[in-house]
This record gives structure tokens, sequence and C-alpha cells, in this order.
């Protein structure tokens, strides 16, 4: 019996320590979903400008066909960036996002390159055969955002070289509330009728009355625009990435930390039960000795 009370409180002990570990991950997580959050709605204003500034280029051109308009080429290649998780205890994380992009390159004839941004959705993609190009890490804050962007447009541009055409498409999960997610999936060249349709559709009407002016010449401009165009896509999709992980991983937090506070109560429900039966049983020991004293100093009276 004590070695069961022993053994209990053990137990016990060890999942208040699991507790105190989980509460300590819980507020990790909301800590990085605020962090990332804030960068993303940072982000927002000047996402607006550059769209804005695209859409003056836009106008500015014949007929609305800008200078730096790709059209479709059949020998395209279709870069696939994805955004995962480098760590754990993130749920359905990188399974989502690994089959969001399986579904749509089935649906793209052509070669494809997919570029990993984490290595647990890099293994996904590999287990289910889509071989994947060079790995990237993903950064452990927001200022560590600004250069891996750089690097995943270096390697952009190097597949580039190596292609007619590209097509590059992102794919990373994004928060909704709270601690809900979706996948999203973004085509961010080329810059054909589609593309422009999405930009202008995006800002709708222009916001004054008057026409758009650029100095230093469309061109020269609107190529400064589009690297930050770029820039700014792959920094948000990133953010939002690392913010959804955030979620998901405080979401998986806020269930272990119910189970663990359910099995406390459990374990210390039967701690009580089976030290009140010790106790039962001591005194049921006690009574009986005084019983048998009393009838032994009877029998000799």
């Amino acid at each position: 019996m004590s070695e069961s009370i022993e053994l209990l409180r053990s137990k016990i002990a060890l999942a208040g320590t699991l507790g105190s570990v989980v509460r300590t991950m819980k507020t990790l997580a909301a800590v990085n979903i605020r962090q990332y959050e804030e960068a993303v709605r940072a982000l927002g204003d000047y996402y607006h400008t550059i769209e804005l500034g695209l859409a003056g280029c836009l106008h500015l051109t014949e007929n609305g066909r800008s200078a730096f308009r790709q059209e479709k080429n059949r020998k395209m290649l279709t870069i696939a960036i994805i955004f995962g998780s480098d760590q754990g205890l993130v749920g359905q994380f990188n399974d989502l996002i690994a089959d969001t992009l399986k579904r749509e390159i089935a649906t793209i004839s052509g070669k494809i390159a997919v570029i990993p941004v984490g290595e647990r959705v890099q293994t996904r993609l590999e287990d289910a055969g889509i071989r994947t190009d060079t790995l990237f890490a993903l950064p452990n804050s927001v200022n560590a955002i600004t250069p891996l962007v750089g690097e995943l447009l270096t390697e952009v541009e190097q597949l580039r070289e190596q292609a007619p055409a590209i097509e590059l498409r992102l794919f990373h999960n994004s928060p909704v509330s709270g601690e809900i997610y979706h996948p999203v999936s973004t085509r961010l060249l080329p810059l054909d009728e589609e593309w422009a349709k999405q930009v202008k559709g995006h800002i709708g009407s222009w916001p004054t009355r008057s026409k758009p002016e650029i100095l230093n010449g469309v061109h020269r401009v609107q190529w400064a625009l589009l690297r930050e165009y770029l820039f700014v896509s792959l920094f948000r999709a990133c953010t939002e990435s690392l913010a959804a992980e955030s979620a998901s991983r405080l979401s998986a937090m806020q269930r272990a930390e119910k189970n663990i506070d359910d099995m406390s109560e459990e374990l210390t429900r039967l701690y009580n039960e089976r030290r009140q039966a010790g106790i039962d049983e001591e005194l049921f020991d006690v009574v009986s000795g005084f019983q048998s004293l009393g009838d032994s100093a009877n029998f000799k009276a």
C-alpha cells in the first residue's frame, strides 16, 4: 500500500512539472503570435502603397500593357515556395499545407521546382514522392525574416536564369482568428493579364480624382516597385506562416494542459482514496488490537 501511495505521489509531482513546462510554452506561443501579427499589420500599409504604385504604372502604360508584363510560356518553370515548420507540437500544420501544394502542382504541366522552408514540411513532401530543391530553415524571430527573404529571392533569381520564363507561387498557412488558420496559395509571377487583374482588384478604384504621375520614367519605377512587391510578399507569407505555427502550437499546448489537469485530478483522487484506505486499515488494526487486549484482560479476571 505504501509503495502505491509513493508511486502516486511521484506521478502527481511529475504531472505538476509537466504542467509548468506546458504553461511556459503556451505563454511563449501567445507572445510569438502577437509579435508576428504585429509585423503583418505593420506591412499592410506599405504593401498597399506598393500595389498602388504598380496600378499607377499599369494606368500610365498604353492600354494597360506594362513593359514588365510577361506572357505565359510553354516552357515555363514553376517555382513553388512552401513555408512549413522546423519544430514539433504543431498538429496537422505541415500536413495541411503540404496537401495544398500537392493538389495544385498536380494540375501543372511542365517542370516544377519546390523550395521548402522548414525541414518537417520537406519530409512530408518527399514522403509523398515530391522532389524538393534547396532547403531553407525558418527564422526564429522577426529580425531573422529579412535575411531569409533575401536568400529566397537569390534562389529564385538563380532558377530564373536557367529557364526562359518562371511562374512563382507561395504556399503557407495564414492565421484567421485565435488558434484557427488555413492554407493559402498565392501566385506572384508571371506578370501577365491575370497578375494585372489581381493588382487592380486589390486596390479597387484609384483613391483620388487626380491621375497618377511617375517621375524618372515608368520603366525604372515599375521595376523598383516589382522588387519591393516580391520582397514584401515573401516577407508577409513567412510572417503569417510563423504566426499560424505559433497558433497551432498554442492550441496543442492548451489541449496538453487540459489533459495534464485531468490526469492530475484523477491521480489526486486515487492518492486520497488509497491514503484513506491505508489510514482506515491502520485504525482497524488499532481497534482490533485494543479489543484483543480487552478480551484477554476479561479472560484473566
